[in-house]
């Protein structure tokens, strides 16, 4: 049985959280992805979960 999240439908009005040296993450970012102008993004959006089930769930991202 796949465990995937579906994201379902826009996402819109995007936030950023964190860029740059704020991002706990940078240094791994930069050594696996090369460096670039990171940010770490957010937003609510409605989810479909593994056994089909929907939901609200704040998602982030770089």
């Amino acid at each position: 049985m796949s465990k995937t999240i579906k994201i379902i439908g826009e996402i819109l009005a995007i936030e950023t959280i964190a860029e740059g040296h704020g991002i706990r993450e940078i240094a791994q970012l930069k050594q696996r992805y090369g460096h670039r102008n990171w940010r770490k993004k957010k937003r609510l959006a409605t989810v479909e979960l593994h056994d089909g089930a929907m939901a609200k769930a704040e998602i982030h991202w770089y």
